[in-house]
């Protein structure tokens, strides 16, 4: 019996590690000082899906496989959500346990937002988006602060990659629109300190990116969009996709005829519902992946 229960507390150690919840700085960070509104959840919406908004203190949350299926890559998930909300788990949370599956490390980046004023998060941005020009005015001063909280969590990363079985030159960055358009500021303004080694933008939104500037060192690519997205990110794919590959860098491409915006981790028995196969088969010709 003791032994039964040594093995669940440890087993719990173990999953509790699995799931850590970082935060990214000391205090209120520079920019959101006077910001009053606190993280919330909400499972009431069209979509019938998680999504995280308000968020005012940024976080990674850390999911590790276990040490002996450890291959050393990490990677820094940005879910989307328009600047407004998280798509938490589609975005998030099960790429992460995706990851985790191929022994890579993932840490799901909560990162600043605009704020929501009511508990339906999604019908009011829904309200929003028949505006593009106007919703990138309003979220004009918050895609900076979720650049800085990308940029932490990619140096947090990288300064303690040793005690998490990491090896600091296979981090990587991806993100989901919103979180796609945080991906590429993040590399274009990184330094030495937070660059990612790879980055994945998943249907980015490029008009409210920030900087342009593709970095020298060797820092491949991987982009992904449906052909029929809804907000029309194929073109910005495509966009991205040629200035990395004019540039000299390693750049890969995948359009699915359909699969809509969003598509995430959801299955909708189409060609696009294995995007991350294709994604785990570049990690692995890149070198970021090891071949089981």
């Amino acid at each position: 019996m003791k032994i039964v229960s040594l093995l669940c507390f440890l087993l719990l150690a173990q999953i509790s590690l699995a799931q850590q919840v970082i935060k990214l700085y000391d205090g209120k960070p520079k920019g959101s000082e006077n910001w009053t509104w606190s993280e919330q959840t909400s499972t009431q919406n069209r979509f019938n899906t998680e999504v995280v908004y308000n968020v005012s203190e940024a976080t990674i949350t850390a999911y590790l496989p276990p040490k002996e299926a450890a291959n050393g890559t990490a990677v820094v998930v940005a879910p989307g959500g328009a600047f407004h909300t998280l798509s938490i788990n589609s975005e998030g949370v099960d790429v992460a346990k995706w990851l985790n599956s191929k022994g890579i490390a993932a840490f799901v980046l909560k990162y600043r937002l605009a704020r929501s004023f009511t508990d339906d998060p999604v019908q009011e941005l829904m309200g929003k988006m028949a505006d593009f020009k106007k919703l990138d005015e309003e979220n004009a001063p918050v895609v900076p602060l979720a650049m800085a909280d990308g940029l932490t969590a990619m140096k947090y990363v990288r300064d303690h990659a040793a005690a998490m079985n990491i090896d600091p030159q296979k981090i990587g960055f991806m993100g989901f629109s919103a979180g796609g358009t945080l991906t590429m500021s993040v590399v274009y303004n990184a330094t030495d300190a937070n660059r990612p080694n790879f980055v994945a933008p998943i249907y980015a939104y490029e008009p409210a990116v920030i900087g342009s500037t593709i970095p020298t060192p060797k820092t491949p690519i991987f982009v992904a969009v449906a052909g029929d997205d809804q907000l029309k990110m194929m073109p910005m794919s495509i966009s991205i996709y040629r200035k990395w590959f004019e540039a000299g860098q390693p750049a890969e491409l995948h359009i699915y005829e359909k699969g809509g915006h969003g598509f995430g981790m959801r299955k909708q028995n189409l060609p696009v519902d294995s995007w991350y196969e294709r994604f785990g088969e570049w990690l692995k010709f890149q070198g970021f992946m090891k071949t089981r």
